[in-house]
């Protein structure tokens, strides 16, 4: 169809204004991305990782997909829809100059009638989208938002005068009125894509490919003048892109422990507050980043869970932002806090996180005969604050110990260990995490350590990546893996085998994809139960992001939510892997029942059935 001369002015026209609006928001988003500080950690190699993570997640849409399987079928659908509309738009821009890229025969009516079924699946999966967002109206989308509606309507529109364009006879009235309303359609949805939250149609597919390596990956602070988050200036081009993409689904809100249990802090507005500071002040802006648009008391509310981070479907990663906005605090001392100050000072004190004189680790060693590593063994068992300090992390550490000598697994612990400097780094105080880091490596460096073991998933990220930094490259592994590995050597308890709900630890799960290991050791010895939230979806238990050591939360606290969902499955003994989640689930199973189930870690489970074995052969 060729348009006559009047009509294809009008048509260049529209088509000039709607590319004009179209680049004018997108080139002032790109140009506040540009002006932002550089990501000087940020490295374009090795490729293939981030291809296949593009693939995975921007073409085929799995994570979408996977995580939420209805919805995200139907964002699946949309997207391959406009995939496979790219062609079609090119064919109908070039029909007003009378040319057909997509001709009525052979290659060109197969593509035309295969952008015809995808048309039909758009307009079912958007009606199906549309009653969810304005008639289900999940709280976690938000307020229902007008222009999501508009969105809707034009996106069918497009679909709908697409399909009857094959109903219509070519070169009639109806068909040209036809082609009018497609291109209206078409022309204004165009500038409304960078105006609003569609922006990430964009944008999602670059903040995929360029996101940072690693799961909730803090990126090193840079030289002397770099103190973290503190203002527009801080603020580099990964992140700028990335809360530029924000689609805000919610998803990250909806499975924020901190949100659930009713405290202010809401992964979403973290993105959304720092994307309007960028709006209103600029990327190169010397004004607070905490204040107007965001909050110092939301950002130490995070137990850095990474829930919001695993869930985004877009690539925003979140805890960076929550990490540096905590860096900014503490390092200009913006931050004060009881509990906090009291936490620094025993680690830089006593170098332990809950300021112990050292001589009580001495004293647990030489009580239990422990042995001191001396590169003869083959594990140096790293106790960590909780296993050299606590009572019940102690109690781990020993059975632990059983386990090993029952399998005959050489193994020492260092004759000297600080803490690693976890809650530190989790809580924004880089100087201390470093000392600490430093004074640690030496000591594992004179040892002669080459595998490490540990309890605790906390010291285990640290050490394996955050370390990284002091120039480590540490071979540590969780004790879940290594018991998992000789599962079937340990023996199965005689009689009735307790039903064990396991608990994940965050920083053991979706930090590190351990889920099959500790179940594998819990089905072993006794009858596996999962929660309702098991997985890469288990719940956190508030340890973690240095909460451990902040005392009394607001609202309902977070042990004690979980401790309900691991109390209603019946088990009649909880499985731990993590010292700090067997800490915060021991009082709150205490607090929701007077009888609560047993909890132990997978260790002690392990130890148990061990000593059940020779009690028997005795």
């Amino acid at each position: 169809m060729r348009l006559s001369g009047l009509e294809l002015g009008l048509f260049l026209t529209l088509l000039a204004v709607s590319v004009f609006l179209f680049g004018w928001r997108l080139g002032a988003v790109l140009g506040r991305v540009h002006r932002s500080k550089p990501d000087t950690d940020f490295h374009l190699l090795p490729l293939l990782p981030r291809v296949k993570k593009f693939v995975w997640e921007v073409m085929l849409q799995a994570k979408v997909i996977r995580e939420r399987p209805w919805p995200g079928v139907a964002h699946a659908i949309v997207f391959w829809g406009f995939c496979a509309f790219a062609l079609v738009t090119l064919n109908h821009v070039s029909e007003a100059f009378g040319w057909a890229l997509l001709s009525a025969h052979g290659y060109g009516r197969f593509y035309r009638g295969l952008a015809a079924a995808f048309a039909v699946a758009v307009v079912v999966s958007i009606a199906g989208l549309a009653a969810r967002r304005f008639i289900a109206r999940p709280k976690w989308l938000g307020e229902v938002s007008y222009e999501s509606g508009l969105i809707a309507f034009l996106i069918s529109a497009l679909m709908l005068t697409y399909l009857a364009h094959f109903a219509l006879a070519e070169g009639s009235a109806s068909a040209r009125a036809n082609w009018w309303l497609h291109t209206l359609a078409l022309l204004i949805f165009l500038p409304l894509i960078p105006h609003t939250k569609h922006l990430h149609l964009l944008l999602s597919p670059l903040t995929v490919f360029l996101s940072r390596p690693g799961f909730s990956r803090i990126p090193p602070l840079q030289g002397d003048e770099d103190f973290g988050l503190i203002a527009g200036k801080d603020v580099t081009r990964i992140t700028s892109l990335q809360v530029y993409t924000c689609v805000e689904c919610g998803r990250c809100t909806e499975h924020c422990p901190a949100n659930l249990t009713g405290k202010i802090l809401d992964p979403k507005q973290i993105v959304l507050g720092t994307r309007r500071y960028l709006e209103e002040s600029g990327p190169r802006d010397s004004k607070p980043l905490l204040g107007k648009h965001l909050s110092m008391e939301a950002a130490f509310q995070c137990t850095t869970c990474g829930a919001c981070e695993y869930q985004c479907p877009v690539g925003i990663q979140h805890l960076p932002v929550i990490i540096g906005l905590r860096r900014g605090a503490v390092n200009t001392g913006q931050w004060e806090d009881a509990h906090g100050t009291k936490l620094f000072l025993n680690l830089e004190r006593t170098g332990n996180a809950l300021g112990f004189p050292r001589s009580e680790r001495d004293q647990f060693i030489q009580k239990h005969a422990l042995p001191i590593f001396d590169g003869r063994q083959e594990y140096c068992l790293w106790l960590g604050c909780m296993g050299s300090y606590d009572p019940q992390g102690r109690e781990i550490v020993l059975a632990l110990a059983e386990v090993l000598r029952f399998l005959g697994i050489g193994f020492g612990v260092l004759r000297k260990e600080k803490c690693n400097g976890e809650p530190a780094r989790r809580l924004g105080n880089d100087l201390l995490f470093g000392t600490l880091a430093e004074d640690n490596l030496a000591e594992i460096c004179r040892s002669g350590v080459r595998k490490m073991l540990s309890i605790c998933p906390h010291c285990i990220r640290t050490m394996k990546e955050d370390w990284k930094e002091f120039g480590a490259d540490l071979e540590i592994e969780h004790h879940s893996e290594l018991l998992a590995r000789f599962v079937a050597q340990l023996p199965e308890p005689d009689g009735q085998r307790p039903r064990v709900v396991f608990h994940d630890a965050c920083y053991l799960g979706r930090y590190r994809g351990i889920f099959d290991q500790p179940r594998a050791v819990v089905s072993r010895l006794g009858r596996l139960v999962n929660p309702p939230r098991a997985s890469e979806r288990g719940f956190c238990c508030g340890a973690g992001g240095g909460r451990f050591f902040l005392g009394e939360e607001t609202g309902k606290r977070v042990s004690v939510a979980r401790a309900e969902e691991l109390l209603a499955t019946g088990a009649e003994v909880v499985g731990a892997a993590c010292p700090f989640c067997h800490s915060m689930l021991r009082d709150a199973l205490a607090t929701v029942s007077p009888a609560p189930p047993r909890l132990l870690d997978i260790a002690q489970i392990a130890a148990q059935a061990i000593g059940s074995n020779h009690a028997s052969e005795e």
